[in-house]
This record gives C-alpha cells, sequence and structure tokens, in this order.
C-alpha cells in the first residue's frame, strides 16, 4: 500500500500541475523523489530476497515480480541526486511554457493576435490565407526554441544519469530497459521502413509541379488535405463526440471495471498542450478483493476550430483506449498495473493507437458521423481523399521516425549546445519531410522535455507495427473490427494480463506471431485503388452487422471537467452526461 499512496500523491500533483495550477510544483517534484526512492529502495529488494525462501509458490511468484520490480530502478544515490535536478528543470520548462506569451503577428495589420501553440498549429493546416499560415508556422518556430538553453542542460544531466548505471546514454538506457532492445535494432528496423517508402519524397516533389510552393511547410498540409479537413468537418462536430465514443466502446464490449473517469478536454491557456492519461488509484487488491483504479485524460481541442473536432474524437478514442487498458488489469501487484516500466511503451500505444484507427477506419465514419442534418459521411469523400492523398500513405511512420532519431542523435552529442541541437533538429526534419524550407518543429514536441515519455517516443512506431499485424488478425478472423464485441473481449483478455509479459510476447499472444513489418508496409505501400477496394468490401461486410441501439454502459464513475470545474457526470446515465456535457460545449461557442 505505501507504492500506491507514493504513486497516487505524485500523479494528483502532476495533474494539478499540468492543468495549469503551478503552485504545487515543489510539491510535486517533492513526491516524485519520494516515488523514486521507494522503486530505487535496496532495502525493499533485499527484504524481498530474503523473503523469498519462506513463502509458498503463489506468494514466492509475487516476490519476483518485486524484485525485478526494485532491481529495475536501482539508482546510485549521486544519480537520484542527477534525477532530482532533472526534475526541478522540467518543472521549470512546464512552467515557462505555461506562461509564455503565444501567438502571431498579422501580415496586414501588423498587429500582435493572441493564439495558443496548439491553435496556430491548426491554422497553419487549415486556413486559406497563406500569409496567415506562414505567420503561424513562423510564430512556431520562435516557440520552439525558447526553452533550449534548459533542454541542452537537461540532456546533458540525463546522459550523466545514464552513464552512472552502465549505460552508453540515455537513449540506449531508454530503449534498452524499457524495450529490451539495442539502438541498432531499433533504428535498423526503422531504416528498412525507411528505404522501402522513401519513393513517397520523389512522388510529392513530381506533385509539386501542378502544386506550386508545396513543399513550403506552412503550405503542405494545407495544400494536401486542408480542404478536406474542412470538408469533414461538418462529420466531426465536437458536441457529438462524446456519446458517439461511448457507443462505440459499449459496442466492443469495453468495460472499465468499475473505474472513476476523469476528463479534460478543452483548450485554454496554461494547460499542458498534449493530450495524455494518468492513472492515480492503481487497480489494487484488498484482502483478496479487487479496488478499481481511476484513470485522468485530457486533450486540448480548440472549440469551433476547424479541424480541431476531428483530434478532440482521436483523443476520446485513444487516450480512452490507455484508460481502458490499464483499468481492466487484474493483476494483484500494483506495479504491474501502471504505465510506467515494467509495462512496454508500445504495448501500451499498441492500445490506444488500435482504438484510434477504428475511429479513423471508413466503416466507423460511415456508421458514427454524421452531420448536424443527420447526413453521414459519404464514401465519395473517402474516396476522393484516399486518391489525393495516397503519396503521403507511405510516410505515416516518418513523423515518429523523426522524433526518435533526432533525439537518439541528440543523446549521442558529448556536449550538447543549442547550436548543435537546432542543427539536428533541421537536419532530420529535412531528411523526413523534404520540406523546401528548414523547420525546428521537433523542438515543439512535448515528449521531448518529459522524463517519462523523452527517448520513448519510438513505442509509438513499434505500436504502429504491431497494430497493423492485430488489425490484419481480426479481420481475417472475423471479418470485422467496428462494433464487434468479439475484438474488444479478446482486448480485454491481455488488458487484464496487466505489465506481466514483455512487448514482444504480448504481440505474439495477441496476435499469434512474432512482431514484424510485414502487415503495415503491405498497407502503406497498396495502391489507391486497390484501399479503395478493400473500403468497399469492409462496408459491405458492415452492412450485415446491427448497430449498437442499448444504452451505454461502460461500466465507469466518469467526470467532464474543465479546470476545477465539473460540467457534467454520469450519475443519471451516459446519455445525459453526454446531451449535458453538449449543451455546454455549444454555450461556450454560442451555437444555437
Amino acid at each position: 500500500m505505501e507504492y500506491l499512496d507514493l504513486h497516487r500523491t505524485y500523479e494528483d500533483y502532476f495533474w494539478t500541475s499540468y492543468m495549469g495550477d503551478h503552485s504545487v510544483d515543489k510539491k510535486k517534484d517533492e513526491a516524485l523523489a519520494r516515488r523514486d526512492a521507494f522503486r530505487g529502495s535496496r532495502e525493499y529488494l533485499y527484504e524481498a530476497k530474503r523473503l523469498l525462501r519462506s513463502r509458498d509458490t503463489k506468494t514466492r511468484a509475487r516476490l519476483r515480480v518485486w524484485i525485478e520490480f526494485f532491481k529495475r530502478y536501482q539508482t546510485p544515490p549521486k544519480a537520484l541526486e542527477i534525477k532530482a535536478k532533472i526534475d526541478q528543470l522540467e518543472s521549470a520548462i512546464l512552467k515557462k511554457k505555461a506562461g509564455r506569451k503565444e501567438g502571431y503577428i498579422d501580415p496586414y495589420s501588423k498587429k500582435f493576435v493572441s493564439a495558443s501553440a496548439l491553435k496556430m498549429g491548426a491554422m497553419t493546416r487549415t486556413h486559406d490565407d497563406e500569409e496567415i499560415r506562414q505567420a503561424c508556422f513562423y510564430a512556431r518556430e520562435k516557440l520552439a526554441t525558447d526553452s533550449l538553453n534548459e533542454y541542452c542542460e537537461m540532456v546533458a544531466l540525463r546522459n550523466q544519469y545514464a552513464r552512472m548505471l552502465g549505460y552508453r546514454d540515455f537513449y540506449d538506457f531508454k530503449v534498452q530497459s524499457e524495450d529490451g532492445m539495442t539502438k541498432k535494432e531499433l533504428f535498423g528496423l526503422f531504416d528498412t521502413i525507411y528505404k522501402k517508402t522513401k519513393y513517397s519524397f520523389a512522388d510529392i516533389r513530381a506533385l509539386e509541379k501542378t502544386k506550386p510552393r508545396l513543399r513550403k511547410p506552412w503550405n503542405f498540409a494545407y495544400m494536401m488535405a486542408g480542404d478536406f479537413t474542412k470538408e469533414e468537418d461538418p462529420y466531426f462536430q465536437f458536441e457529438d463526440a462524446l456519446l458517439r465514443w461511448g457507443r462505440s466502446f459499449a459496442a466492443l464490449s469495453i468495460d472499465f471495471k468499475g473505474g472513476v473517469l476523469t476528463l479534460d478536454l478543452l483548450d485554454r491557456k496554461g494547460k499542458w498542450n498534449n493530450g495524455f492519461c494518468h492513472w492515480p488509484i492503481l487497480v489494487h487488491y484488498e484482502k483478496g478483493k479487487r479496488i478499481p483504479g481511476s484513470s485522468n485524460f485530457t486533450c486540448n481541442v480548440v472549440a469551433r476550430q476547424v479541424g480541431s473536432g476531428v483530434e478532440g474524437y482521436r483523443t476520446l478514442f485513444h487516450e480512452g483506449g490507455h484508460a481502458a487498458h490499464l483499468l481492466t488489469s487484474e493483476q494483484k501487484d500494483v506495479c504491474l498495473n501502471h504505465e510506467y516500466s515494467p509495462m512496454s511503451t508500445p504495448w501500451a500505444e499498441m492500445q490506444s493507437m488500435f482504438l484510434e484507427e477504428i475511429f479513423a477506419s471508413i466503416e466507423w465514419r460511415m456508421r458514427y458521423a454524421n452531420d448536424r442534418e443527420g447526413k453521414p459521411y459519404p464514401f465519395e469523400l473517402f474516396e476522393r481523399k484516399a486518391r489525393a492523398l495516397h503519396p503521403l500513405k507511405p510516410r505515416r511512420l516518418n513523423g515518429i521516425m523523426s522524433v526518435s532519431s533526432f533525439e537518439r542523435a541528440v543523446y549521442e552529442l558529448k556536449r550538447p549546445t543549442p547550436e548543435k541541437v537546432k542543427a539536428i533538429a533541421t537536419r532530420v526534419n529535412k531528411k523526413f519531410s523534404d520540406m523546401s524550407e528548414d523547420s525546428l518543429s521537433l523542438l515543439n514536441t512535448p515528449h521531448i522535455y518529459s522524463w517519462e515519455s523523452s527517448g520513448s517516443y519510438h513505442g509509438y512506431g513499434l505500436a504502429e507495427l504491431a497494430l497493423s499485424q492485430w488489425r490484419a488478425f481480426f479481420y481475417k478472423k472475423y471479418g470485422y473490427i467496428v462494433d464487434n464485441p468479439q475484438v474488444g473481449k479478446e482486448m480485454a483478455r491481455v488488458w487484464k494480463l496487466g505489465a506481466q509479459n514483455t512487448f514482444a510476447e504480448f504481440v505474439k499472444l495477441a496476435t499469434g506471431k512474432r512482431i514484424s513489418p510485414d502487415a503495415f508496409l503491405k498497407e502503406v505501400t497498396m495502391s489507391a485503388e486497390q484501399t479503395i477496394k478493400k473500403a468497399k468490401e469492409k462496408n459491405h461486410r458492415m452492412e450485415k452487422v446491427k448497430p449498437y441501439r442499448k444504452e451505454v454502459d461502460l461500466n465507469a464513475t466518469i467526470h467532464l471537467v474543465h479546470g476545477w470545474q465539473e460540467i457534467a457526470n454520469n450519475t443519471k446515465s451516459f446519455k445525459d452526461m453526454a446531451m449535458t456535457y453538449k449543451a455546454w460545449i455549444l454555450k461556450q461557442t454560442r451555437v444555437k
């Protein structure tokens, strides 16, 4: 119970801080230090080893779990001192980013326009005026360097920490300790994918001949998909997201096992600018009885911003998938029921990304995505989009590989400096994006500033490979995935194992095969016509699947909040909560 309490205390402060109240930062860092001290306790490790000799078989098995856990976190006292400095730097960077002035210079009035980094990112992708898009791009470029000195200092300290533990650098420490791989193995896999898909760069350059200035970084997303983003927007109004998400999860028979969910979904100043999911109360057992856990997850929907609604849907499926994963665990030892090691990052991300892919599927969109007049998402729109965006499909992993390659190169620096880091950022971005202008956008990736997520971004890439494999498995076995309760039940069977297995073991357990890039490469190198044909076959199969019409019950207590204000809950019913939240969103945006 001691670890459970230490974990919850830190997570409560973490949520408060990341939601914008930095008055608790000192307490957060102190709570983190106490939690880390427990993990790295030599006394507890020795005591667990001593007890191992005098216990029954079941107890010995559980003691071995804790022995491995404590061994994983053994840290020399001097390294703990360095970790404390790193934690303080992280808090300082978080506070600086939360309090900074964000916005762009209007190219016509020359006046400063206040806008969050997320809003400017959306405007770069969707605004019709190139001058405005360019202004937002350069404003974000400036924001990319606001914590560069602190970042360099933090990289040096993280490397120092890793070397004290016997690793070459911090990235080496992360990939070996979390994923059981070497950097050579990981990037050998990524290099194979890059080589087999880089032909798409030539396709984009050829397309630029008919779309001048396409490869300008403030034009690329807009010219490739901006019209589609606007055309799709009516089908993904965020006020309807909650009920559609709930119905989808219920149709999959996803069960949160009595857990408590707290969702904070709208953007506001000072709030952390990236979605995440954490679990303050871990699933645990008291006197043999399973006690449900709790989960907090968040995103930054900009109300009424074109394209922002669909990002909110993605978060509900992605972070909701994370929440379901660990709230479903049935492991008696709490160290197997959280997102931290020994939980594998790619295995955790595989769950959330798999459910996000359900939302992205044409089957889901044609069944669930209606506009305000009730008209369903048109297949004709999907077909046009599939043809127009086909050159982008092979590049699906490039963003993930670029962040991973950037961090690898930064941590391999003998002495990180702002100039060296910026040079790496522009070089790596150029390699994986092939834009005609340099960009420091990699420095705007929130993950690189956090201990838990830094050096772990490759997990999304490994998860992408595994989820492609899992999707292929389910389609072959059942013929469909959306609204298939058997899919949810199969997922729950591996979710209940918590962090009991390694990523490789879990993938084999779930799909019957070892992890391979084959399914992914088959999917992303498919022709546009093949993609459309497959989509038609999937939709035809869904005609035989009855829509979910029952009341939504996810077996969870759910709170919808905005900062410290509770907007709605499911005390009466999920539908009542969804309608209350919808009315609140419409009131915020003054849409009648």
